[in-house]
């Protein structure tokens, strides 16, 4: 049985706890929602460019990279279902101070996320309709977002649905266009794309490190364990197939675009390729809807990634880790909307940056979390909880290794810049951890649905079976 996690200092938690209300659909809507499925128009010029023309490929090999990572996410929500995603796991597996660590890093992740949607919703409104200045439709969609994050996810699950299916249709449309229209349709060129070039591998490999971060927000499903109607069994299924969905998504767009656009280099804007494609396609009305459906999910994408967010915050305020101001819930709504009103209020910072220096910062606490929840898994499942049959060393050793050395691989790509700045936020959070627990008298531990305190593990009798 599922208990509501407790910390091990305090009481069992009293008062409203969060609402179970999502079922599987709702899950994969809030990962597909949270990813952006038209957020392959943002990179499709510079993959394409990369991978000289294989975009497909590049995007094939990212889906398989990340799926590993969603394996590996999806075994650590079945074994460990609490809302706070990496930071619970890494917390389960190591301890609380890397948990801390992880979950900070993560927070830059989460925080600068909405802040990429503001900035890329003032701009496509400003595309759209010249006379709003982008910063005050940054600010619109900051406060639109906020308000949908204390209002909760029983609300917005119905949004997210008909934003995804709108998305889903725009891509549907544009891939039927696409053939329809295409230049020079053939067997040929509908393979070629999804075949390595004159190049060999490493421009296919090379491209895919940078599409791989469309796929970030497939984890936010991972924060909403204690929203779920079956944790258990509905989020490890959520986290795969919204990212299976969308890497499908991704892989058919790209496709098609190769088709109506043989010759990348005729691209007049390769930053804008997305519109430019859908212009060729459908001509002004498909780009129009699109720009309009695309304004609809970067609001409930960045909506996705600021719950998420604030999610995480309230699990550290709820073990004491942050203030214990936020941990309060809202009585109607039953959501973290201090911590929600924090995250739009740090948000402020998107009327300030380029959207350049927001992608910096989201690469940088994606990657640890990611590579921290690998190992994680088989910390938790392989060494503590002994599940070592034949599947079990597939699923929770060789599985996660592959991730692991998936985002090492990834590692690889970022920008000396977002090292630095990486460095700094840690040293912030470690900062902030040593004052906490010298505040607290001394170490913090979670107590989990297996019943064990952090960085303990399970006797080999209370996890007998299912391995």
């Amino acid at each position: 049985m599922y208990t509501t996690p407790t910390s091990a200092t305090e009481s069992p938690v009293s008062g409203p706890t969060l609402k179970r209300v999502l079922g599987l659909p709702s899950l994969v809507a809030f990962g597909l929602t949270s990813m952006g499925i038209l957020s392959v128009v943002a990179v499709y010029g510079a993959g394409t460019e990369i991978s000289d023309g294989h975009l497909p490929a590049a995007y094939m090999a990212a889906l398989v990279a990340m799926l590993f990572t969603a394996h590996s996410y999806g075994q650590m929500a079945r074994h460990v279902p609490v809302t706070g995603g990496a930071y619970a796991y890494a917390s389960r597996a190591f301890g609380k101070p890397v948990g801390f660590m992880v979950g900070w890093a993560m927070m830059l992740d989460y925080l600068f996320l909405p802040m990429v949607n503001f900035l890329l919703f003032g701009l496509y409104l400003n595309s759209l309709l010249p006379g709003i200045p982008p910063q005050l439709a940054v600010l619109a969609c900051l406060l639109v977002v906020g308000l949908f994050s204390v209002i909760g996810v029983a609300w917005i699950k119905k949004m997210n649905f008909a934003v995804v299916t709108a998305s889903v249709l725009v891509i549907l449309v544009f891939v039927v266009l696409a053939v329809l229209n295409a230049p020079d349709l053939t067997f040929g060129n509908v393979i070629r794309p999804l075949t390595l070039g004159d190049g060999g591998i490493a421009p296919v490999m090379a491209a895919a490190a940078i599409v791989a971060f469309a796929f970030l927000g497939f984890d936010g499903v991972s924060t909403l364990s204690e929203e779920a109607r079956n944790p258990k069994r509905d989020v490890p299924r959520g986290i795969i197939l919204s990212t299976l969905f969308a890497g499908l998504g991704y892989t058919l767009f790209s496709v098609a675009g190769s088709l109506i656009a043989p010759e990348w280099r005729s691209l007049e804007n390769l930053d804008a390729a997305g519109t430019e494609l859908m212009q060729r396609a459908g001509g002004d009305v498909l780009m129009v809807v699109f720009v309009l459906v695309n304004l609809g999910g970067l609001v409930l994408c960045g909506t996705a990634a600021q719950m998420s967010v604030s999610r995480v915050i309230y699990a550290m305020g709820r073990d004491r880790i942050l203030p214990g101001a936020v941990a309060k819930l809202n009585e109607r709504f039953r959501t973290p909307y201090v911590a929600a009103l924090l995250v739009s209020a740090v948000s402020l910072v998107a009327l300030f940056i380029t959207l350049e220096q927001a992608v910096y910062m989201i690469n940088f606490g994606a990657l640890i979390a990611f590579a921290v929840v690998n190992l994680a898994t088989i910390k938790v499942l392989f060494f503590d909880l002994r599940k070592r049959g034949p599947k079990g060393i597939l699923r929770n050793l060789v599985l996660p290794l592959l991730g692991f050395a998936s985002i090492a691989w990834l590692w690889t790509s970022l920008a000396w810049f977002t090292y630095l700045l990486g460095a700094v936020w840690l040293a912030v959070g470690l900062a902030i951890l040593v004052a906490r627990r010298r505040k607290a008298g001394g170490r913090l531990d979670l107590t989990f649905d297996d019943g064990t305190p952090d960085g303990e593990a399970a006797q080999p009798s209370e996890v007998a079976g299912s391995r």
